[in-house]
């Protein structure tokens, strides 16, 4: 039996919903640029309206909403909290789902060490999202070309892309340490929404408060787009503090699955 290649098939249909759900999304977001690049300075004062703190709670940046980067950067925000929970949903069910579907039994008295099983499932689900980001990256730029008003860092705007494959990491890496320290959750969808939503309302309060150290509580601020844009890099305690959270959890999630008694009903 080869564990990859069967959850693999498993994730296939979600894969692909999630793909063309943030595909559609990053369409229907980014063809509403040229119509607001034309009223720029309307749209501009629009959003002066707002206080301060709820423009940045929201993640939206004044000055740079007139450039099709600055406009997909603060869309970004949202797309990648679709991108999120997609991570987080498979992160959860990756080990839990044996048991809710009572094949535990079934499947660790095949030859097999728990660390190869827990390995296959993670490999699998890092493919999955391998291949949502590739289309969605793929779709993106196609669009942003196609949208543009004026000349952008192709550069710029695969930095900013591919960032969501590193928050797809560090969520899917806490859905998988939430799976094997509670294997019994009834509702995956419930989890995963409650959990992502709490950390990007987190990320939110975090913005208003203008302290920098409050934006280490929440993954949703580990990439400032902004800063992205007028630096041209990362912040690099922001990546080291990602990376802590993906090996953390990956390995207190190996640890105790190889400890942990799992039972199939």
């Amino acid at each position: 039996m080869n564990i990859f290649l069967h959850e693999l098939k498993a994730y296939r249909k979600s894969t692909i919903i999630w793909t063309l759900s943030l595909s559609a999304l990053v369409l229907v977001f980014m063809s509403l640029f040229p119509s607001i690049s034309k009223e720029i300075d309307e749209f501009k004062k629009v959003l002066e309206a707002f206080p301060e703190p709820v423009r940045q709670a929201l993640g939206i940046e004044i000055n740079t909403m007139g450039s099709i980067l600055g406009f997909y950067s603060y869309t970004f925000v949202y797309l990648t909290l679709c991108g999120t929970i997609q991570a987080m949903i498979i992160g959860i069910s990756i080990i839990s789902k044996e048991v809710r579907e009572k094949t535990a039994d079934f499947l660790l008295t095949k030859p097999v060490t728990r660390s190869k099983i827990v390995t296959s499932k993670i490999l699998a689900a890092i493919i999955s999202l391998l291949i949502t980001n590739v289309i969605f990256i793929a779709v993106a730029s196609l669009v942003v070309s196609q949208v543009k008003t004026e000349d952008y860092s192709v550069t710029l705007f695969f930095m900013i892309s591919i960032t969501l494959l590193f928050m797809q990491l560090i969520f899917l890496s806490l859905g998988i340490v939430i799976s094997v320290v509670f294997p019994k959750i009834k509702s995956v969808m419930a989890v995963s929404l409650g959990t992502v939503f709490s950390f990007f309302f987190i990320g939110m309060f975090a913005s208003t408060t203008g302290e920098g150290a409050k934006r280490y509580l929440s993954p949703f601020k580990y990439f400032d787009t902004a800063s992205i844009i007028e630096n041209g890099s990362y912040e690099l305690s922001f990546i080291i503090a990602g990376i802590t959270i993906i090996i953390v959890s990956l390995v207190v999630s190996y640890i105790i699955y190889a400890k942990k008694d799992i039972h199939g009903v």
